[in-house]
């Protein structure tokens, strides 16, 4: 194919984000940032270094394996700047407890430490009584009243699977504080996408932008939930025992993980219409998890984005 009849792909940045609390937090190649708008309307901007470049350690690079470890990382990572920014944005006006004192005074800095660690264990237990271990009792149960063989089963163990989860979007997003996260989420999204338009991060030319973006982690989640169906579908997983059968899917999740993880990377990186088939069901997802957001909202989005730009892109869009 000629030059001149290929068709020139739109930039796509490497460059990825999550709302916090009243704020953003941005991933970039060489600088991580996040930004967050306090009680007095100031915005604080966090910065630390990022090796996710061409000096990137091999378990960063190495298809499949990149998958995992950036799932994980982006876990820990995310959660404590969402700690961190609700530390930061919502005021502590109750006066301190005596038993609050005793944590202090006990294990001092190590109490954030020891509070974040017991909330990821009690939110990773609850995902996997919703995501995994409830679809497998519900989808087992059916098959005793409707005869069903076993891929039947396991396709409406993945239906189950992705209704719970558009159910637990919904209803996420009935709370003041969730739609406000979600406002971040779309502020998010509108100023990645002008940075890939080329254009300068002003105000005005993020608004304009579109708040759905193919490389988000809820189109992430979809694709993951979807290859699942497919691989614990040819795999045939035992039904007999629960337990067993959710030990069987954990232990292919980083499988599962490694190659929705190379979707979504394509997906994000080119523009076809292969990667619009792929993209659409998260983007529509997106709907749910992503809001408009005000001038304000894009304003920290923008603060998070510009230290993790390349110096040698940086210029035309400050």
């Amino acid at each position: 194919m000629s030059s001149k009849n290929k068709k020139e792909e739109k930039f796509k940045t490497k460059i990825g984000g999550q709302a916090l609390i009243e704020g953003v937090m941005m991933r970039g190649v060489d600088t991580s940032a996040m930004a967050v708008r306090l009680p007095d309307g100031q915005i604080a901007l966090e910065t630390w270094p990022a090796n996710n470049g061409k000096n990137a350690p091999w378990y960063k690079k190495v298809p499949f394996v990149r998958g995992v470890v950036n799932f994980v990382t982006s876990l820990i990572e995310g959660y404590k700047c969402l700690s961190k920014s609700a530390d930061m944005a919502i005021p502590d006006e109750e006066p301190e407890t005596k038993f609050e004192k005793w944590l202090d005074e006990k294990f001092g800095n190590k109490i954030v430490t020891i509070v974040s660690a017991v909330s990821m264990v009690i939110g990773v237990a609850l995902a996997l009584l919703l995501f995994m271990y409830l679809p497998s009792l519900i989808s087992k149960g059916l098959g005793k009243i409707v005869h069903m063989n076993d891929f039947v089963k396991t396709l409406t163990e993945g239906i189950i699977k992705i209704v719970i989860f558009v159910v637990y979007i919904g209803v996420t997003g009935l709370s003041k504080d969730m739609r406000r996260m979600y406002q971040y989420h779309g502020a998010e999204h509108k100023t990645i996408a002008c940075y890939e338009a080329g254009l300068q991060l002003s105000t005005e030319n993020i608004r304009k932008q579109s708040r759905f973006h193919p490389r988000c982690g809820t189109s992430f989640i979809f694709i993951i939930l979807f290859i699942s169906i497919l691989v614990f579908s040819l795999l045939r997983l035992p039904w007999e025992n629960t337990l067993l059968r959710m030990v069987c899917k954990l232990a292919l999740m980083p499988f599962v993980i490694g190659i929705a993880y190379e979707i979504i990377r394509l997906a994000g990186k080119y523009d076809n219409i292969l990667t619009r088939i792929v993209s659409f069901p998260g983007i529509q997802l997106q709907r749910l998890t992503t809001r408009e957001p005000d001038d304000s909202m894009i304003e920290v989005a923008a603060a998070s984005m510009r230290p993790c730009i390349p110096e040698d892109k940086g210029q035309a869009v400050w």
